[in-house]
């Protein structure tokens, strides 16, 4: 972003394409994953298994059944919340407040993808410290 200016930033958020917006809805990888695959984080879709760590539902793990990219925020399987009238909906958490347990890796370009940006990550690495990592 160019401007330093907060209001402006949030606007930009507020108001990004699409496309743009379905990549700031990024959570932390377990720390099991990111040994295995080798990343940090990584854009969460409908079909992973995600740990919620922050508010009142802390500690619930489920499959991620919906997700709002322009709201940055995902439904959880098991998730719901009762309305006035008795009707269950599902608690909508921000991406940011979750952590990804297991990812669906069905889909085989999203697959490559993320061994493409293990690899970077490793090259990097031994870019930046000028030794062999293992993995």
């Amino acid at each position: 972003m160019v401007s330093s200016k907060p209001s402006k930033q949030r606007k930009a958020i507020y108001n990004a394409p699409i496309h743009r917006a379905r990549k700031q809805l990024t959570a932390k990888v377990s720390h099991d994953l990111e040994q295995q695959l080798g990343i940090a984080r990584a854009t969460i879709r409908t079909g992973d298994t995600v740990k919620v760590m922050r508010g009142e539902h802390s500690g619930y793990e489920g499959k991620v059944i919906a997700v709002k990219p322009k709201e940055g925020r995902i439904a959880i399987e098991g998730l719901t919340r009762k309305k006035a009238d008795g009707t269950e909906v599902p608690v909508w958490i921000h991406a940011s407040k979750v952590m990804i347990t297991r990812l669906d890796l069905s889909d085989k370009a999203r697959k490559e993808a993320i061994e493409n940006k293990a690899k970077q990550r490793k090259q990097t690495l031994e870019k930046v410290t000028g030794t062999e990592v293992a993995g």
